[in-house]
C-alpha cells in the first residue's frame, strides 16, 4: 500500500479524538478560550448532557473577522507570541480545541471586539463557512450543536443526560476556582446547576478564593479548612486543606492547580495522601484545594493534548513543598477537629427527637414521651439517695453508667474545659465556657502515645522497659519468621523480642511509653503488618503505621475508669498535642457542643 496525506477532515476527526472525549472536554476548552481573553463573565448552557448544545458565551476581548478565520484552522493561535512552549502563561496554546470541535460538530462563533461590528463563522464537520455579520453586544458566543455527529461511534461511548452534565459542572467548577475574580454559570437550559459572582473585590484576595472555594466545595470546607502558604526554591504553595475529621469517601473533594491551571497529577495527589496518612483511616481522604505557583518553564504542560496532565523538572522539590506545606498547617491547628463532629452529633439528637419518637415533647402541651434508658440510667446515678436504694422504681438494678463526680474548681476558660464526669467508663464529659466536651478517652490518647512515640523515635531516645514476666505469644510459623526477619529493628523501636521455639517468639522489653499494655495482642498485630509491608520494605519506611498500632496497645482503654486528676490532665496534654482532635485512624477524639446547640435540643432558643 502506498503512503499517501490524510484529508484535512480526517486530520481534524484524529485529533478531536484525542482534545474532545466527551461534552466536558468541549466545555473546557471553550471556557478557558474565555479565561484568556479577559472575561469577567462566562455563561454556559448545555442541553441533552451536551450532545445537543453547548452554548459558552463571554464578556472578554473578542476576535476580528481575519482572527474569526484563523481560528477555526488548525495550529492557528494568540498565545504563544514568541513561539515559546518552555514559557506557557495562558490556559489554551495548542491551536487545536475549535477546529477539532468543529469537525466533529456544527459550530458557530459569534464575536466583536469594542468599536466594531460583530461577525459570524460556521463550521459543520469540518467544513467551514463564509464569514458572516452578525448582531452581539461584545466578548464571544460559541455554539456547538449535535456533537460528534459527524463521528457516530463516538457517541456510543457517552454516558447517560445527568452523568454528562455532571462532568461538565465539575469542569466548570474547576476552572472557577482558580478564578475567583470572574462570574460563572452552568445550566441544563431549564435550571442552574452551578453559579458563582466574581468575589474578588470582596475582603481581598483570600478572602474571594476562600468563598469560591465555599460555593463549590461547601460551607463546611470554608469554616473547617486550614490556610495554606509555604515556600520552597522558588515554588509557592497556597491554598486551603481540611482538617483530617472531615472527609470523604473518595477524591473527589482534592482540587490541585499549576499556574492556575486545574490539573490530575499523580504526584500531587500521591503527596496530598503522604501529608495525611497519619490522621485519616483506609478509604477516607482529605479535602484540599492548593495552588503551586512556579516558573513556568520548570513545569511541561504540553504533555497531552488535553493538558490535564503536568511534568515537573524537580518533581521532588514539589512533593516535598505540598507535604512539607500540609503537615505545618495541619501541625498549627493543634487539637482543633472539625465542627462538622458537632453537626453530627446534634444532627443524631434531633433524629431522636423528631415527632414520633421516643423523646417527643408533644408540642405546646408538655413531655409526651418517655425518658430513654440511658438518661433514667443517669438519673439513678446522680438522684440515688446515700443509702443506695433507688428514687425510680423499676430500675434498682440500673449499671453505673455515669460517674458523675463533686462540682469541679478546675477553670473552665481551657479550650476542652474542665473534667465534670466519666460516662461508661469510656467517655469524658467536661465543661468549657461555651458549652461541653465529650472526649473518647481511648481515641484520645491513642494520638498522646502517637505523638509522644514519634519524637522519641525521631530524637532516638526510646527508653525501653523490661517486663518482670517475659510473656510468650503463639503465633502461627510464617508469622513468628515474619518477626524474626525484623528483630534488629524492633529493637531500635524499644520492642525486645526473639524467637521461642515453633510457632512462638518471647517478649522480654517493650517501650516505656506504652506503660501496661496488651503485649501478645500487639506482637500478633505487628505480625499482621509485616505481611501487608512485605520485605521490600524496612520499619523505618513505614514508621508510621508501626507506631501507630503500638499506640493504640498502649492507650488508656476504653473501660477503664479515670479519676478528675487524670481526667484533667489528658485534657490538657490534648491542647498542647498536634493532632490531637483526631485519633491515627481519622476518627474524632471529642465533640464539642455549644451551650446555644444544647439549649435548642430542649426548646429553649
Amino acid at each position: 500500500m502506498k503512503i499517501r496525506r490524510l484529508p484535512e477532515n480526517i486530520v481534524n476527526q484524529i485529533a478531536a479524538g484525542e482534545v474532545i472525549e466527551r461534552p466536558a472536554s468541549a466545555v473546557k476548552e471553550l471556557v478557558e478560550n474565555a479565561i484568556d481573553a479577559g472575561a469577567g463573565r462566562i455563561d454556559v448552557v448545555l442541553r441533552d448532557g451536551g450532545r445537543a448544545l453547548i452554548l459558552v458565551s463571554d464578556d472578554g476581548s473578542g476576535m476580528t473577522p481575519d482572527e474569526l478565520g484563523l481560528a477555526v484552522e488548525r495550529h492557528a493561535t494568540s498565545k504563544l507570541p514568541n513561539n515559546d512552549l518552555t514559557h506557557v502563561v495562558t490556559l489554551g496554546f495548542r491551536g487545536e480545541a475549535l477546529p477539532s470541535i468543529g469537525s466533529v460538530s456544527r459550530l458557530s462563533i459569534s464575536s466583536r471586539v469594542a468599536g466594531a461590528d460583530g461577525w459570524k463563522i460556521c463550521v459543520e464537520g469540518g467544513h467551514v463557512h463564509a464569514l458572516q455579520p452578525a448582531p452581539l453586544d461584545y466578548g464571544t458566543r460559541v455554539e456547538v450543536r449535535d456533537l460528534f455527529y459527524a463521528t457516530p461511534a463516538r457517541l456510543k461511548f457517552l454516558k447517560t443526560e445527568r452523568t454528562e452534565i455532571d462532568h461538565a459542572v465539575d469542569t466548570v467548577q474547576r476552572l472557577a476556582m482558580a478564578h475567583p475574580g470572574i462570574a460563572f454559570t452552568i445550566s441544563d437550559g431549564e435550571r442552574e446547576r452551578f453559579t458563582s459572582a466574581a468575589t474578588e473585590d470582596l475582603g481581598g484576595a483570600e478572602g474571594a478564593l476562600l468563598r469560591r472555594l465555599a460555593d463549590v466545595m461547601g460551607r463546611d470546607f470554608a469554616e473547617n479548612s486550614l490556610t495554606i502558604d509555604a515556600e520552597r526554591d522558588g515554588v509557592r504553595l497556597t491554598g486551603y486543606a481540611g482538617l483530617p475529621t472531615l472527609n470523604r469517601k473518595t477524591t473527589k473533594h482534592q482540587y490541585l492547580f499549576i499556574n492556575g491551571r486545574p490539573v490530575r497529577d499523580r504526584l500531587l495527589t500521591g503527596a496530598v495522601r503522604g501529608a495525611y496518612q497519619d490522621f485519616l483511616a483506609r478509604g477516607r481522604h482529605s479535602l484540599v484545594a492548593l495552588f503551586v505557583e512556579i516558573d513556568p518553564e520548570l513545569v511541561d504542560v504540553n504533555v497531552h493534548p488535553a493538558k490535564a496532565e503536568v511534568r515537573f523538572r524537580d518533581p521532588g522539590v514539589v512533593r516535598g513543598l505540598i507535604v512539607g506545606g500540609l503537615r505545618h498547617a495541619l501541625a498549627e491547628a493543634g487539637h482543633r477537629a472539625s465542627t462538622t463532629v458537632a453537626d453530627t452529633a446534634l444532627g443524631a439528637f434531633r433524629s431522636v427527637n423528631a415527632p414520633g419518637s421516643s423523646t417527643d415533647y408533644g408540642g405546646a402541651r408538655g413531655f409526651g414521651g418517655r425518658v430513654s434508658t440511658g438518661l433514667a440510667e443517669a438519673a439513678v446515678q446522680y438522684f440515688a439517695p446515700r443509702d443506695g436504694s433507688s428514687v425510680i422504681p423499676g430500675l434498682e438494678s440500673a449499671p453505673p453508667a455515669v460517674a458523675i463526680m463533686e462540682p469541679s474548681t478546675e477553670d473552665t476558660s481551657f479550650p476542652l474545659g474542665a473534667a465534670q464526669a466519666q460516662l461508661h467508663e469510656t467517655y469524658i464529659v467536661a465543661q468549657t465556657a461555651q458549652g461541653l466536651v465529650i472526649v473518647d478517652q481511648h481515641a484520645a490518647h491513642e494520638r498522646l502515645v502517637y505523638e509522644r512515640m514519634k519524637t522519641a523515635l525521631a530524637s532516638g531516645a526510646v527508653t525501653c522497659q523490661g517486663l518482670l514476666l517475659p510473656e510468650v505469644v503463639d503465633l502461627d510459623e510464617a508469622s513468628v519468621n515474619r518477626l524474626a526477619d525484623r528483630l534488629d529493628e524492633f529493637a531500635e523501636l524499644g520492642l525486645v523480642l526473639e524467637k521461642f521455639g515453633p510457632g512462638a517468639v518471647v517478649v522480654r522489653e517493650v517501650p516505656a511509653l506504652l506503660g501496661q499494655s496488651d503485649v501478645a495482642g500487639l506482637v500478633r498485630d505487628l505480625a499482621d503488618d509485616l505481611s501487608e509491608i512485605g520485605t521490600t520494605q524496612s520499619l523505618k519506611e513505614r514508621l508510621d503505621d508501626v507506631c501507630s498500632t503500638m499506640a493504640c496497645h498502649g492507650s488508656v482503654r476504653a473501660g477503664r475508669r479515670l479519676n478528675r486528676d487524670e481526667m484533667n490532665a489528658l485534657l490538657r496534654e490534648m491542647e498542647m498535642t498536634p493532632h490531637a482532635g483526631q485519633c491515627n485512624h481519622g476518627r474524632p477524639t471529642y465533640v464539642e457542643l455549644n451551650l446555644t446547640d444544647i439549649e435548642r435540643l430542649f426548646g429553649r432558643r
